[in-house]
């Protein structure tokens, strides 16, 4: 399916969401223009204020920087939609989403006005502390360590809260981002012994994707694998 247009889904609160879906099926195949066509369309080209779309952006953008894609001045239009609401600490799930954007723009200043906003946010009483405390703040650590070319701090903050990720909220298709970012991270820092255990334990999940016979072959011409 290519992306149209004229029958971009209307109405429905979701409908940005579900062209990230068909976003995602089109990035495993590695049809790259596809994704851009989506993303430049119905799931950014309007460039909402709106949070949700801003996340769904931000993890399409991501996914697309991790493969090395140049998205040109996507970054920039998105890090400024993010800017007015990315300190205000309510929700940590959309916290690592803002910081990923700033991370793509190069905007080390607002990572560090975020990071700022959940030590103050984890010094409350309500459930986002906990979230903030257990799982948002090292992964924003994590994609703030990535975008410096600290792999191992990105690895290590990562592995931390793995386990316990879906604490913070998202869906498996959102969380899948920090296995992702997790893979890359020991591919580019030369951990051979976890970025074979990772690739394996992808294959072993997904025989059949594309993107993981991507990263087995990365793996290899790394000497990553065994």
């Amino acid at each position: 399916m290519r992306a149209n247009p004229e029958a971009w889904a209307t109405g429905s609160f979701f409908q940005v969401h579900n062209w990230w879906h068909l976003a995602l099926y089109h990035l495993e195949l590695g049809e790259i223009d596809e994704v851009l066509a989506l993303f430049d369309g119905p799931i950014y080209g309007e460039r909402s204020t709106v949070v949700l779309d801003m996340v769904d952006a931000s993890a399409m953008l991501w996914r697309l920087h991790l493969r090395g894609i140049d998205v040109g001045d996507r970054w920039r239009a998105l890090a400024d939609n993010w800017m007015p609401v990315a300190t205000a600490g309510n929700y940590a799930f959309n916290d690592v989403h803002a910081v990923m954007a700033f991370v793509g723009a190069g905007r080390p200043d607002a990572v560090k006005k975020v990071l700022e906003a959940q030590q103050a946010a984890i010094g409350r009483d309500d459930d986002n502390a906990a979230f903030t405390r257990e799982v948002g703040h090292p992964l924003v650590q994590a994609i703030d360590a990535f975008g410096n070319g600290d792999y191992c701090t990105s690895v290590e903050r990562i592995r931390s809260v793995r386990e316990i990720a879906h604490r913070f909220g998202g869906s498996h298709a959102q969380r899948d981002l920090l296995d992702l970012t997790l893979i890359e991270a020991a591919l580019r820092s030369g951990q051979r012994n976890l970025g074979n255990a990772l690739c394996a334990e992808r294959l072993a999940k997904r025989p059949d994707s594309p993107l993981t016979r991507l990263f087995e072959e990365r793996a290899v011409s790394l000497g990553v694998a065994a």
